[in-house]
């Protein structure tokens, strides 16, 4: 378990967790059962109940740069386990966004890659292209062989499929990219 220091209480830095995730972290009573819920717990640096109390304390550097923002996946178990209901996906979520926009140290450089892969393959068709995203993924890893045997049985099942379906109107959906980007420079 690692010991938090705590230093100087980073007030703005709360209030814009706050407002981006629409959260209230004062509810948080720290008794892990967010941590508890989480199944990607043992990979993280820091137990989600660890992080909040970190926002808590203001210590911005070591929550923006740490792994366990990366590693959530947003799947809510811990919002289930929370007795006050702290909607911890949005937490990360915000604090991804934080880092990213303060050019903070990406702990999991790897994963924002991949994320970027399939809003990229969105943008593009309308929805994700698993082949494309695995593709550029594996390229950019240069590491095209070894998941070929898996690849090769997802394709008769339809799973991976090598030209994209296409939404029909990709105006709209690229206006909800615009309209996010516009969210973000407001917030």
């Amino acid at each position: 378990m690692k010991i938090i220091k705590t230093g100087r209480m980073d007030r703005e830095f709360i209030d814009q967790v706050e407002k981006m995730s629409r959260s209230n972290l004062s509810v948080c009573w720290n008794c892990m059962a967010c941590s508890g819920g989480c199944i990607f717990s043992e990979d993280m640096d820091y137990l989600p109940n660890r992080i909040v109390r970190m926002i808590q304390f203001g210590l911005k550097k070591k929550v923006l740069e740490s792994s366990t923002i990366w590693l959530c996946v947003g799947c809510n178990n811990c919002a289930m386990e929370c007795p006050n209901s702290l909607d911890m996906g949005a937490i990360m979520d915000a604090l991804r966004q934080i880092a990213l926009a303060e050019n903070a140290k990406i702990a999991e450089p790897e994963i924002l890659f991949f994320h970027n892969a399939v809003l990229d393959s969105i943008f593009r068709h309308g929805r994700t292209h698993k082949f494309e995203v695995m593709m550029r993924y594996k390229w950019a890893k240069k590491d095209m062989l070894s998941d070929v045997g898996l690849g090769l049985k997802m394709i008769p099942k339809g799973k991976l499929g090598f030209f994209p379906s296409r939404v029909k109107d990709r105006k709209t959906l690229r206006s909800l990219f615009q309209m996010k980007e516009r969210f973000h420079e407001k917030n």
